[in-house]
């Protein structure tokens, strides 16, 4: 964005009325020219879903709809109650689980930790704060876990020391013999293990966890068992890769962002708990201003009572439109195809003389790099091709670190992304890198 345009959203307050074609023509000019890109076929970056038309129209009849989703006796409270009941079934979880929709993956998290960590107390927590906890709690991940983990944990007043993180192996997966003996470790030291996170996806790889293995542990241990599933919660939509979430039907709960794989225009996420009476326990109040009766409009469960949200939009129309218009069937094959171009982007990367991969390509991300002298050089190729590539408008990968080395990334969750896509985004980095080289040589 040039400085010029940036100065123009800088302005102050307007005092006076602007004619609305005015105005529009200033969003055109000034906002439309310079998104995020995330439609774009070749924005890899992040970890961010490509939306879709049906999508944007649901937001915009959510939006006219004007509903308030804190609760009601209305159509869209019951299209919100379908779309969890349908995530529910991706999940493989009981009808009888509840769940709610969120603004993200986030949000999910720090709902269902705030469920676990309510239960894990053994006391009434709302009423006497954690100041009450005879011991500090102690939840696990692999070293690899989002960081809204630790964000979840410190705004739930745990601390930040609350996440232990657990060393993954030469796959990016929580290793099981580090994690057992953390939970012995800090059970000797009188501190009380609750909650292993599992996690289906990491963000840095696309790792996924042993989920199976961590429910056995989380059994034997009597630990809560949390999955998060942000990138691949909606794995078993996809047929020939469901197995690699096999386990994730038996968490107690499952963070899930629609708008990564289902490809839902921002923003959209979503936690399901497999013990309602929890779940409700944990954030049910009702002023005098807001009490529940059966009848009229307040009739019925009341969606704000499992969340931290009493002001909630539509979020779920743009779901179930989308879904009722495509069917989960082409959710499965969307998902299939963009773990398919990873494979195939590897499989270049590979038979290429100047990349390497540097880390495996299990789900549907890609880390990879431009071969140059030691870590240090590299870190400097790579970075700088990143930045010329997004600059000039060519593709947008982001960067990152795996175990010491780092380099490019590219996740595949962009349903208009093709292998030619890949083909021609090789082919601007390699020819980058030679420019680059021709500057230093000169």
């Amino acid at each position: 964005m040039p400085e010029d345009v940036r100065a123009r959203l800088q302005m102050g307050l307007p005092e006076e009325p602007t004619p609305l074609d005015d105005v529009y023509a200033e969003y055109q000019q000034n906002v439309a020219a310079f998104p995020m890109g995330n439609v774009h076929p070749r924005f890899w970056g992040w970890y961010m879903g490509a939306s879709n038309f049906t999508g944007a129209l649901g937001d915009f009849l959510a939006a006219v709809d004007g509903s308030n989703l804190g609760g009601g006796n209305t159509g869209a409270a019951q299209v919100e109650q379908q779309v969890v009941d349908w995530l529910k079934e991706i999940a493989g979880f009981p009808t009888t689980a509840s769940g709610t929709l969120t603004s993200g993956g986030s949000v999910a998290n720090l709902v269902g930790h705030t469920v676990i960590r309510n239960l894990a107390a053994g006391y009434d927590v709302r009423k006497e704060g954690i100041a009450g906890l005879k011991k500090p709690l102690r939840f696990y991940a692999s070293d690899q876990v989002h960081s809204c983990h630790q964000k979840a944990l410190e705004v739930l007043g745990l601390g930040a020391k609350a996440l232990v993180e657990v060393a993954s192996d030469e796959r990016q997966r929580i290793r099981l013999d580090a994690l057992e003996a953390a939970i012995a470790e800090d059970r000797a030291n009188g501190l009380q293990p609750s909650c292993v996170i599992g996690t289906a996806g990491t963000t840095n790889t696309g790792a996924i966890d042993d989920l199976g293995a961590i429910a056995d542990i989380c059994e034997r241990e009597g630990l809560w068992f949390h999955v998060d599933g942000c990138i691949g919660g909606v794995l078993r939509l996809a047929p020939d890769h469901a197995h690699l979430v096999d386990g994730i039907e038996r968490a107690g709960s499952v963070a899930i962002d629609p708008h990564k794989w289902l490809h839902t225009p921002f923003e959209a996420g979503a936690v399901l708990i497999k013990n309602p009476e929890a779940h409700f326990a944990t954030f049910e109040m009702h002023g005098p201003y807001l009490q529940l009766q059966d009848r009229g409009m307040i009739a019925g469960k009341f969606l704000a009572d499992y969340g931290l949200e009493l002001s909630r939009g539509f979020r779920a129309l743009k779901i179930w439109m989308a879904f009722k218009e495509q069917g989960a069937a082409k959710f499965g094959r969307l998902i299939a195809k963009d773990i398919s171009l990873a494979r195939y982007m590897a499989g270049q990367v590979e038979a290429h003389p100047l990349l390497e991969l540097f880390a495996p390509v299990d789900l549907n991300i890609v880390c990879f790099r431009h071969i140059a002298g030691d870590e240090e050089a590299s870190k400097s190729l790579n970075t700088e091709i990143m930045l010329r590539l997004q600059e000039r408008g060519l593709a947008v990968p982001s960067d990152t670190t795996v175990q010491g080395k780092h380099g490019l990334r590219c996740a595949f969750n962009n349903h208009r992304t093709q292998r030619e896509d890949i083909d021609g985004f090789l082919k601007d980095l390699l020819q980058i890198a030679a420019e680059i080289d021709r500057e230093q040589k000169s």
